[in-house]
């Protein structure tokens, strides 16, 4: 198995992505990674964490696509950076399954969609974040930005045989209950293409629909996939991420207000940093590039190793599932469903 990890564009690149590269190496046994950056800089990071395996390729890449950046300009002026190299050895190299990057996602959207090509009868691709629910389990968003204009009600069809394969592949979740965000939980809610989307949705073979669900509910627990389009879906995971880290500060400043507070959290010590860890997005990986012919794994632009780690993980994971193939054959029996109603 060969993962591209682009090494810079991150805001702890390259040290977050060649640290968490060699976490990942410890796990896999047939894992190959190459590296694309400035090889000056990644050659350092390797010897300053004492890594002398063999199981790392260096790729030079002394460019960097910045946010600043216009996707167009980053494809054609560019190619002799970091993202448009990884990408470029994705595209060409059979060996190759994946590509994770933590660079700007405009530019990572652009080159992968011109360069890779999407699944057969995916119209736009779809970015699907995962977090964390009161259950214990996981809950995917799929669209969370990757395209926000110009969303129809097969979109949100697409988004969910894609959001629903990617769960059974990577994570082993055999019937992923998948809910159509709404204003209401009631079939005659929303506007009229989520209704359609609702309608097509309740009558897809192969999908465990389970119907609308509201914002509130998004981390109960009774979902593993939220089928949205991209605005709303980019809304709901930044506002719920939000919320929960200024809850965090708001009990961290409560807790320092009295003596009384400060003796209390001596003894739930332990409880606070379980917290803390759950509401950390570091430890549920990165948003995967769904309808893509490969797989791509964006992490956040703030990743440290542990998230790199886990974005690995998850590129690993997906490269093994063939849903790509599934999602094709789900998506052309969709519309020939609908054509022949």
């Amino acid at each position: 198995m060969k993962i591209v990890i682009d090494c810079f564009g991150g805001d702890k690149s390259p040290s977050a992505n060649v640290q968490g590269a060699i976490k990942a190496l410890k796990k896999y046994d047939d894992l190959t990674l190459i590296l694309t950056g400035d090889e000056g800089q990644i050659k350092k990071e390797l010897d300053r964490c004492g890594y002398t395996g063999d199981m790392i390729e260096i790729v030079h890449a002394p460019e960097i696509i910045t946010g600043d950046d216009k996707p167009v300009d980053a494809i054609r002026l560019k190619k002799e950076s970091s993202m448009v190299k990884a990408i470029k050895m994705l595209r060409e190299d059979g060996e190759i399954k994946a590509v994770v990057s933590t660079g700007a996602t405009g530019a990572l959207i652009g080159i992968a969609t011109v360069r890779i090509g999407r699944v057969r009868g995916v119209r736009r691709p779809a970015f699907c974040p995962l977090l964390p629910t009161m259950t214990g389990g996981i809950v995917g968003i799929c669209d969370s930005g990757a395209n926000i204009d110009a969303v129809t009600a097969e979109t949100l069809v697409h988004n969910a045989i894609l959001g629903s394969n990617y769960l059974k592949a990577a994570y082993g979740i055999e019937n992923p209950r998948v809910a159509l965000l709404n204003v209401g939980t009631e079939a005659h809610k929303g506007d009229e293409m989520r209704r359609k989307a609702y309608e097509y949705l309740k009558n897809l073979d192969n999908l465990n629909f389970v119907g609308n669900m509201e914002s509130r509910d998004l981390l109960s627990g009774k979902y593993d996939l939220v089928v949205c389009d991209a605005f709303s879906g980019n809304v709901l995971v930044k506002s719920t991420e939000g919320t929960a880290l200024f809850l965090l500060k708001k009990l961290k400043t409560d807790i320092y207000s009295k003596t009384v507070y400060k003796l209390g959290a001596l003894l739930m010590k332990k409880m606070f940093a379980q917290e803390k860890d759950f509401f950390n997005y570091q430890n549920y990986g990165g948003s995967v590039l769904l309808g893509c012919e490969k797989v791509i794994v964006k992490g956040h632009g703030s990743s440290d190793a542990k998230a790199i780690s886990v974005c690995i993980d998850q590129a690993y994971r997906m490269s093994n599932g063939g849903m790509n193939e599934l999602a094709e054959r789900q998506i052309a029996a969709f519309y020939d469903k609908i054509e022949n109603k």
